[in-house]
């Protein structure tokens, strides 16, 4: 049966942490993408920096609201950001609330990354391990670049990677606490300044056949091993975010039997179980066209 995914606004895609648009035929967001404009929306995904500080990405998004604005004549948009585009967007969000009717995140950093921390603490600053993983990390961000067509796009891995620490993040925070729960593990304000501030992660079960067929990607072993490096949430986590660092405005649910990267696509010719990642981004489009959005 045909969905309602056609939200008042237009809605934006933000990728995260070495995201994109599309290399080649590959698009990142493709599955989202189709499902939403499938049930009626409208749907963009804007380029960004695949590694850069906060606010950096957050300008860039802007821009390119301003385009999407332009473009389709509407007063707003939704963002929906995965990962550290969470962050590009609750600072779009915080910026020019009159033209962001809603902020989504999805597996964000709202309280940093442990796995930040661990990495951060592992290259002393000024140093030369550092000097060679910002060479070799921010080249790398640049051949994504190249091949996705976005060559004009700075990128700083390191500033990237302190940006998402929990010093890091507690300092954006401190500029921009739109929607952050006063409590540690509590829900957020859901309007603030006419935004609306909504939220949904996923954790790595203790049990992996409870994340069925899914745990048999090769990523999802990476971020099992990714986990070991978290201290707080030990138990709580996806691999690099945790559940409770997540947490913004509204919290849908943080505790899907997903890991990091499954909460963005589903997992090539395998299934996660009892949870279609790409069915919970239609949802919150019916969710927001319900809200007037």
């Amino acid at each position: 049966m045909q969905r309602n995914a056609n939200t008042r606004y237009p809605i934006l895609l933000v990728h995260g942490l070495y995201g994109f648009e599309r290399i080649g035929t590959f698009e990142l967001f493709h599955d989202v993408k189709q499902a939403l404009r499938s049930n009626g929306a409208r749907v963009f995904v804007p380029h960004l920096s695949a590694t850069h500080r906060n606010e950096t990405r957050g300008e860039q998004l802007l821009a390119q609201v301003e385009r999407v604005l332009e473009g389709t004549g509407a007063d707003k948009v939704n963002l929906i950001g995965h990962s550290q585009g969470a962050l590009a967007a609750r600072y779009a969000g915080a910026v020019e609330p009159q033209s962001v009717a809603s902020v989504t995140s999805v597996s964000g950093p709202n309280h940093g990354s442990e796995l930040a921390d661990f990495l951060r603490k592992a290259l002393t600053p000024g140093c030369l391990p550092e000097q060679i993983a910002e060479t070799v990390a921010t080249l790398f961000a640049d051949f994504l670049s190249l091949l996705s067509g976005n060559r004009q796009l700075p990128q700083n891995a390191i500033a990237a990677l302190n940006a998402l620490t929990t010093e890091g993040v507690g300092a954006f925070n401190d500029k921009y606490p739109q929607g952050l729960p006063k409590t540690w593990g509590g829900k957020g304000r859901e309007l603030v300044n006419g935004v609306r501030y909504y939220s949904w992660s996923g954790i790595l079960k203790e049990n992996i056949l409870d994340e069925g067929l899914g745990a048999l990607d090769p990523l999802h072993g990476f971020l099992r091993a990714f986990s070991r490096y978290f201290t707080t949430e030990a138990e709580q986590n996806d691999g690099m975010v945790g559940r409770f660092s997540s947490h913004l405005g509204t919290v849908i649910r943080s505790d899907y039997a997903l890991d990091h990267v499954a909460t963005l696509r589903q997992t090539t010719g395998l299934t996660t179980k009892n949870i279609d990642p790409i069915d919970l981004y239609v949802q919150h489009a019916e969710r927001l066209k319900k809200a007037g959005l």
